[in-house]
């Protein structure tokens, strides 16, 4: 009996979301971010006291109200990208608009916290660890207000027929550049009012 050879069909790879260009950016901005994780972590191992009691006296409830916020926001944009892949632009500008609410959302509780702070005699000279926790936060916080300018523009440019289930890769590349937001407050989370 002659062995015969079946071709195994392999499944198909999904090619990478996005440009190569905003891959760069990502990656460039990734690296920031684990820059200033390892500068923390540092600190952190030189000032233990400080990194202990820390995250007990932040707003836990904002901290949290900020993952649920990211989290969502992420949900609303993945939903919005394959509203576009059906070449459903209506969907894909309610939840882009819900994308835009989850980033006002989280700019406005990141305020609350900040001012929450204030009462509380948090300040960013206070000590290294909040001194970090401010950095960390704000320029967190910075980026966010660029990817909801830049989450803003796709939505005009998809409202005005820019995008569609053929052409989406500017949609796309703003979709990744907000994941990364999101994946760096998922990390500064427990980092911040978790562990300590």
């Amino acid at each position: 009996m002659a062995a015969t050879t079946a071709a195994v069909a392999l499944p198909r790879s999904a090619a990478t979301p996005g440009s190569p260009a905003v891959w760069v950016l990502i990656y460039a901005e990734l690296s920031e971010f684990a820059l200033f994780f390892l500068i923390y972590l540092v600190v952190r191992a030189h000032n233990p006291e400080l990194f202990a009691a820390g995250p007990a006296r932040l707003n836990s409830l904002a901290g949290t109200l900020n993952t649920l916020v990211m989290v969502s926001s992420s949900y609303c944009i993945a939903r919005a990208m394959a509203a576009i892949r059906r070449d459903d632009r209506r969907r894909c500008l309610r939840w882009l608009s819900l994308t835009l609410l989850c980033g006002a959302s989280y700019c406005a509780i990141k305020g609350a916290e900040y001012l929450w702070n204030q009462t509380q005699g948090i300040h960013a000279r206070g000590n290294l660890f909040f001194t970090l926790y401010y950095y960390l936060t704000f320029n967190h916080l910075l980026h966010v207000l660029v990817g909801m300018a830049t989450i803003a523009w796709l939505t005009l440019r998809t409202g005005l027929g820019s995008y569609d289930a053929a052409d989406h890769e500017g949609l796309e590349n703003g979709a990744c550049y907000w994941h990364m937001i999101d994946l760096a407050w998922i990390i500064l989370f427990p980092l911040l009012y978790v562990i300590g």
